[in-house]
């Protein structure tokens, strides 16, 4: 199998299920430009494919089966199949050429984009049941990867279905973003030498997405090649948002609404508090789609602290999406060079203070090892406290936007600043770091040890404030 940065657990798999002595049926789902297809066939690209399909976005049934059958020719060419009526049909001449394979090694068959294969009424997910629960299941010799972009219909078809295919999905796959570290390679190789600084800043506007990476450029300035991307009219990524969540899911209008709703509160929104502002029905629909945003990585569920589950807070998860809303949406075509001329604005260094905190979340176990903490079950949460709910007129309400709340009776309590330089902690910053230990101890009383925890860019520096923190973690820590 092929070198690849990253997806080390997702190789060692796939060469698991090839071995096995079972067919096998292995389900690869994820976000639009995540990897998956590239995963997939950097996998089997010494191995081959018996058999590899791609289905149409947005056709109809017969084209579908066209598309279908010009595989079918070219990869069992003895003599010249016509085009199936029905997908009955088409699973049972795909049955009868693997049935006359001679190779006695395990057969790879590729299903890409599989959801755009089932069109309304099309009866596609009946015959690929039965294609494969009553003949490709049985027979030992089959190994079928099943990818597709449209991650609720990967969820709610084939996961949750109550038919052929119940407790027969097979192994699920969920592709995750480059890490920053993986971003980091990933960009080395494209010829692309950036400072961590910089890299940082990327992550937070594309998240490890390696088909975004994939259109920077080398030779060009940071704040160029995001003008060029998402500033220039007709850049390399100006039509991205229009189509990322319509192919990802069925009804996408909800979900729009839904992610809209929480780009404009970036501590997030309770169900009600989405519903409210929203104004989506009370009903199945909108919790389905809360959940398949959370499913799909879009959206992170958080608790505060001390809170129940059911008090759960929604917060946008995804980078693009937030830079998206936050500086494409309404600047796009105005300036050619938006982002050149951001340079130093309140506006963005407020975005990179809150994105960065989001950055923290991803890479949690990096936090966890620099903090020499990685082996500590631990769990995460976030908190505050209005001053009126507070018994002492000397501490004021506070916010703690990471608590890591560790099994060794301690509790981290995070601040996080990207800053250009080394982070200063002047008298001012320190009263605001002891009312927030203060309010935490008045409210929760806990008897674990706080330790205040600062995780920057480039450390604290010390002078005669700087003694108030007691851990500290910088931004080469969450590129381990």
């Amino acid at each position: 199998m092929a070198a690849l940065i990253g997806r080390k657990k997702e190789l060692k798999e796939f060469q698991r299920l090839y071995n096995s002595d079972e067919s096998e049926m292995v389900i690869v789902y994820g976000r639009r430009r995540v990897g998956k297809t590239y995963l997939v066939n950097q996998a089997f690209a010494e191995i081959g494919f018996s058999f590899k399909v791609t289905g149409l976005y947005k056709s109809d049934l017969s084209h579908q089966l066209e598309n279908f059958t010009l595989a079918l020719n070219e990869y069992f060419s003895g003599k010249q199949i016509p085009q199936p009526k029905n997908w009955m049909d088409a699973f049972d001449v795909l049955k009868d050429c693997l049935s006359k394979c001679r190779s006695k090694r395990k057969k790879v068959l590729f299903f890409d984009e599989l959801p755009w294969m089932d069109t309304k009424g099309s009866k596609f997910l009946e015959a690929f049941e039965w294609f494969w629960n009553s003949w490709g299941s049985a027979r030992g010799d089959l190994l079928l990867v099943v990818c597709g972009s449209a991650t609720n219909w990967i969820i709610n078809k084939l996961f949750k279905h109550k038919g052929g295919l119940y407790n027969r999905a097979g192994t699920k796959m969920f592709i995750q973003p480059f890490t920053l570290a993986e971003t980091e390679q990933y960009l080395q190789k494209n010829k692309i030498e950036y400072e961590r600084y910089d890299i940082a800043q990327i992550y937070m506007m594309m998240g490890g997405i390696p088909y975004y990476l994939k259109q920077l450029e080398p030779g060009r300035t940071l704040a160029d090649n995001i003008d060029n991307c998402f500033f220039k009219k007709n850049g390399k990524l100006w039509d991205e948002f229009e189509n990322l969540y319509e192919t990802l899911f069925a009804e996408s209008e909800i979900y729009l609404r839904i992610v809209e709703a929480l780009a404009g509160k970036t501590i997030g929104l309770t169900r009600e508090e989405i519903i409210s502002v929203t104004r989506l029905p009370n009903n199945g629909m909108t919790s389905k789609a809360l959940k398949d945003l959370v499913k799909c990585g879009f959206v992170r569920t958080y608790q505060y602290y001390g809170r129940k589950t059911k008090g759960q807070t929604f917060q946008l998860a995804d980078f693009y999406t937030m830079f998206y809303f936050k500086f494409i949406k309404d600047n796009y075509g105005q300036d050619e060079h938006f982002w050149t001329h951001l340079l130093d604005n309140p506006k963005k260094n407020a975005w990179l203070g809150y994105s960065f905190e989001q950055l923290i979340k991803d890479h949690i176990e990096q936090v966890k090892k620099a903090l020499g903490i990685g082996s500590v079950l631990t769990k995460q949460s976030s908190w505050f406290v209005e001053k009126r709910d507070i018994n002492d007129e000397n501490i004021n309400g506070a916010q703690i936007d990471l608590l890591i709340d560790r099994r060794d009776r301690a509790i981290n309590i995070c601040e996080a600043k990207f800053y250009s330089g080394e982070f200063i902690i002047d008298k001012e910053y320190s009263l605001k770091l002891r009312n927030k230990i203060a309010a935490f101890k008045a409210v929760v009383k806990t008897h674990k040890s706080l330790v205040p925890t600062m995780i920057t860019t480039f450390g604290v520096k010390q002078n005669a404030y700087s003694g108030n923190v007691q851990q500290e973690v910088v931004l080469d820590d969450l590129f381990n």
